[in-house]
């Protein structure tokens, strides 16, 4: 009997121990993630409270880290230590970074909150809590990632209908291209949801937004990172209610009355023109430089110089107070995208780094 007894409790040791590195490894992994997802909210989107709200989670999992979890520890012996897969030993965005780790955190909890159940009641119900935390932690980081890489975005890429339409938008990403709209009015649904999905692919790759023209149930069904809507198309109101706040929306606008529904309904950012005359709004006039200079005096959200705007016009658009253009033959009809991406690039970074430098001086002497 007494033999029996002893092998119960030798089960009974061997198994907390094993619960005890499974926590131990978990807790490691969880605070692990958070931490590097917080120092990108501090350093890339210098944002204090996402960075605060990942500090407030760790330490909280740090809590839950006893002495008697810590010397189950047992890294020689572990199993998992050689374990690896290819997706593991390389990112080659930020996205996949942060997703990365938030996959990592989550799955992380959702251990904790199962064997943490065998240790202790409480740390069960606290993981499952803290697991919830994080789902809206992602979503509301992500969010701000997408918004963080709209302001910084100076050129737009707006499609149109070609034959080699991968291939263009490939070597304008290649270029240093961060934000792409695709844009076919003639496609049939199915073509363009495939096109759509091939599209945000190839963007992501890249670490750029991919934005989905008119059709939000196609923007949703391709996972892009938002739509633009035309003055005809739904209300800004119900593109946000099916889309969220993370997800970016645009907004065409040809005058002031209209650029200032699009700031009063939300929008994110809005396209100022047809600058210039152009066939991809045919029979539309064009709204002018007086525009341009209109929305650089009242427009507080990012907009985009858009209509006709090429290599050849485009400074006359930025000395006009424009600092973000979209652009859409000079750059699909053109031989190199790659080349006149970087060109327009080129163009609007010295711009902008001119006006920031003179703002600099303007502030310096007041």
């Amino acid at each position: 009997m007494g033999e029996i007894d002893s092998q119960n409790r030798s089960q009974t040791e061997l198994a907390e121990s094993v619960v005890y590195r499974i926590l131990d490894a978990n807790l490691d992994r969880a605070r692990e993630g958070l931490r590097i997802i917080e120092e990108w909210c501090r350093f890339g989107l210098n944002n204090a409270q996402l960075t605060d709200d990942c500090k407030h989670l760790r330490q909280e999992i740090a809590r839950w880290h006893h002495a008697d979890i810590r010397a189950a520890r047992d890294t020689p012996n572990d199993a998992g230590t050689a374990l690896s897969h290819p997706q593991e030993e390389q990112r080659t965005t930020i996205t996949q970074v942060l997703q990365a780790n938030f996959c990592r955190v989550e799955e992380a909890l959702r251990v904790l909150e199962e064997y943490g159940k065998l240790y202790n009641s409480q740390m069960g119900a606290a993981c499952k809590q803290m697991r919830y935390r994080v789902y809206t932690l992602e979503s509301t980081v992500i969010g701000y990632q997408r918004h963080h890489k709209l302001r910084r975005s100076l050129l737009y890429l707006v499609t149109s209908a070609q034959e080699n339409l991968f291939g263009i938008v490939e070597a304008a990403l290649q270029g240093g291209l961060s934000l792409v709209q695709y844009r076919d009015k003639s496609a049939d649904d199915l073509t363009r949801l495939q096109t759509a999905e091939k599209l945000r692919q190839i963007c992501h790759g890249y670490d750029a937004l991919f934005i989905m023209n008119d059709r939000v149930d196609l923007a949703l069904a391709a996972n892009a990172d938002g739509v633009h809507l035309g003055q005809q198309d739904v209300s800004i109101a119900l593109a946000r209610q099916l889309l969220g706040s993370q997800r970016i929306i645009g907004r065409s606008t040809t005058n002031p009355d209209e650029m200032n529904r699009a700031l009063q309904d939300g929008a994110d950012y809005i396209g100022v023109g047809p600058v210039y005359e152009t066939p991809t709004k045919a029979g539309k006039p064009a709204a002018g430089l007086e525009y341009v200079q209109y929305a650089t005096e009242h427009s507080p959200i990012p907009w985009f110089a858009i209509g006709g705007i090429d290599s050849d016009n485009v400074q006359d658009v930025l000395h006009a107070g424009a600092k973000r253009v979209a652009i859409v033959r000079a750059i699909m009809e053109a031989e190199n995208p790659t080349l006149i991406t970087q060109y327009l690039l080129s163009q609007l970074t010295r711009t902008s780094s001119l006006r920031a430098g003179e703002l600099r001086c303007d502030q310096a002497h007041v």
